[in-house]
């Protein structure tokens, strides 16, 4: 089965959305990459690279990407998982799959949260 190409999130989408792109993938989960910078997000590839090649395209920075996993059909304190091989960036001192730095997590909550109703 091939994937649908990611796509960019600008406008609220409801969870219900994520829940069928979900199923179209993964069963209960989407891959997707933040741009902390320009607050949008895109969803949907088979790899966080590929979201993040979709928004490097659309003009976001590298340095402010970061791949999550969004389980829509879990609880608000469950439901993003910060893991992805594109955040591993000694350079800006994040040495792991997850985001290290507390207040960018927070951040990059928010902006999942406003963009996911």
């Amino acid at each position: 089965m091939e994937m649908p190409p990611p796509r960019i999130v600008r406008e609220p989408l409801t969870r219900s959305e994520l829940v069928t792109i979900a199923s179209e993938q993964f069963g209960d989960m989407v891959k997707a990459a933040v741009d902390v910078e320009r607050k949008i997000m895109a969803l949907g590839g088979e790899l966080h690279s590929d979201e993040e090649a979709v928004l490097l395209d659309d003009g976001s920075s590298q340095r402010n990407l970061w791949g999550i996993n969004l389980y829509p059909a879990e609880d608000e304190a469950n439901w993003i998982e910060y893991d992805s091989m594109i955040n591993v960036r000694p350079s800006q001192g994040n040495r792991t799959r997850g985001v290290e730095d507390a207040r960018l997590r927070e951040q990059i909550r928010r902006i999942v949260n406003g963009l996911v109703k």
